[in-house]
Parts: C-alpha cells; sequence; structure tokens
C-alpha cells in the first residue's frame, strides 16, 4: 500500500494569519490528488491550545495559529471536501512532526508499506519534520514529497526545504 498524507493544510496556513498565496495556489491540486489517490490517505493538523502565545513555539512564532476547533484549525475547503468523500483518516500534531503518524501508516497500511507520499504545508517546517520522521521510522520504504503540492512559509525557505530532504534519501518528486 502507498499512503498519502497530507500536512496542515488548514485555514490558517492557506487563507488565514500564516497563509500565503503559494499555499492557496496548490489548495485544489492537493484535493485532486487526494481524490485520485489509490491508497489510505491521512490529513494531519497542527493542534494548538488557547496558551499557544506561552509555549516554546509561541515564542519563537508569535502568532497564535490552529487553535483546536477555532476555524483557522479547519482544513481549507477544498482538502475538507475532499477529506470527507474519501473519510480519509485524520490526526492531531501539537509539534511540527507527529510521533503518532508512523504507528497510524503502519495501522492503515496493516503493516503493508509500498511507499509513502507527503504534500502540504510548510515545506520548511511540517512538511520536511514529518518525511524526516517517517524516513526514520521505515527506513526501506521510500518515501516521496510532492514538490508542487507543498508551500512553504517563503518559496526560498520551500526550496532549501526540498534540497535538505534529498541527501536523507527522501525523494522530492
Amino acid at each position: 500500500m502507498k499512503p498519502l498524507i497530507v500536512i496542515d493544510m488548514q485555514k490558517d496556513f492557506v487563507d488565514g494569519v500564516l497563509g500565503t498565496k503559494e499555499a492557496q495556489a496548490i489548495a485544489d491540486d492537493v484535493a485532486k490528488l487526494m481524490d485520485e489517490w489509490d491508497g489510505p490517505v491521512i490529513c494531519t493538523y497542527d493542534t494548538h491550545k488557547e496558551n499557544y502565545m506561552e509555549t516554546l513555539e509561541g515564542h519563537y512564532l508569535p502568532v497564535k495559529h490552529c487553535v483546536e476547533w477555532s476555524l483557522g484549525w479547519m482544513l481549507c475547503e477544498p482538502v475538507e471536501e475532499a477529506a470527507k468523500r474519501l473519510n480519509a483518516a485524520r490526526i492531531r500534531k501539537p509539534s511540527f512532526g507527529s510521533t503518532d503518524l508512523p504507528g497510524l501508516v503502519a495501522e492503515l497500511c496493516e503493516g503493508d508499506i509500498d511507499e509513502i507520499h507527503l504534500c502540504g504545508v510548510c515545506t520548511d517546517i511540517c512538511v520536511i519534520s514529518n518525511a524526516m520522521m517517517l524516513k526514520a521510522f521505515f527506513p526501506e520504504t521510500p518515501v516521496f514529497v510532492h514538490a508542487d503540492l507543498c508551500a512553504g512559509v517563503t518559496p526560498e525557505q520551500h526550496v532549501t526545504a526540498l534540497k535538505a530532504m534529498k541527501p536523507c534519501q527522501i525523494e522530492v518528486i
């Protein structure tokens, strides 16, 4: 099986407080890939509490975002619609990389994982963190990142993250 992991395509990262035109530009195509995918689809949610500004991340990135159950925490519309159609798995993550994601991938694939695919935002924070975690957990499984279906904090940081993944044996396609 080959799962597709859709990283943090939430309103706050697409057209909300941390949104970018690059994230907006990929939303429909991410949903299209989800609809065409032949395998399990998992959507991750960057998830914070009301006290976000008091957290370590809040000190480094002082922009309150993705507070659980807020409008900005929800998936952007095209991705949400695809997730509903597919009955996609969903997972909350309180940090950049999800320590629970590898277990969910193994469970949904019943241990039969041929390759793993990722897309979403932000390439330079959460996409790279989860790609690295999955590669560490499944070292003999090819991990692919769909570069044209990812968006970074800036276009330059997107490119830098893609370059950083290649030597770690993560395939950028």
